[in-house]
């Protein structure tokens, strides 16, 4: 059995005054608040949503 491999990542700037389909992708991303962190699978899903709003994320 091999651990699925996932990716933290780390809301580091505002979503206010973002286009609505960025807002909603950090929301997808499970990410709330500032400096709110969320651990997801490793997916091309995840990381096409990252690489969509990744001006707004950090990945750890």
């Amino acid at each position: 059995m091999s651990e699925k491999k996932t990716l933290t990542v780390k809301l580091v700037r505002s979503p206010i005054g973002t286009r609505e389909d960025h807002r909603a992708t950090v929301r997808g991303l499970g990410l709330r608040r500032m400096h709110s962190t969320s651990t997801l699978e490793d997916t091309p899903a995840v990381r096409g949503m990252i690489n969509k709003v990744r001006y707004m994320v950090v990945v750890l």
